[in-house]
């Protein structure tokens, strides 16, 4: 019983984070990115999504939150950084594209609309 309610709540989570990273794709390409990326894997992580707009390009992760008390922004703990800081370094080595402003972009999908955390955390990984 409580496998068959497990693998319920985990197919119905990977339902909504799929849901939340298109509406995150579709409000970004609406203010102008161009969505590079969705799902990309390199150097052992995934990047949600790599959007670009001029020569600047975020590497977002989505976080999708029913709860009222969760930000999502805990779930981009330091262990969970540096996998999106290898994954964005292998993204850009295969890159031929200028990148003057590059920036994690942590986008966290609620019940009242998308919470925005431009540049959450360096590149470098030290903070």
């Amino acid at each position: 019983m409580a496998h068959s309610r497990s693998a319920d709540a985990r197919r119905l989570a990977y339902r909504q984070g799929v849901e939340a990273e298109v509406r995150v794709a579709n409000a970004l390409a609406r203010a102008g990115w161009t969505i590079c990326a969705r799902n990309w894997s390199g150097a052992g992580a995934e990047l949600d999504i790599v959007a670009m707009r001029d020569e600047s390009i975020r590497f977002v992760e989505v976080k999708q939150r029913s709860g009222s008390n969760s930000n999502g922004l805990e779930a981009v703990g330091v262990r969970k950084q540096r996998r999106l800081i290898r994954a964005a370094k292998a993204w850009m080595a295969q890159s031929s594209q200028p990148l003057k402003d590059i920036a994690f972009l942590v986008a966290v999908v609620g019940a009242q609309g998308i919470c925005w955390v431009d540049d959450a955390f360096d590149l470098s990984g030290s903070g």
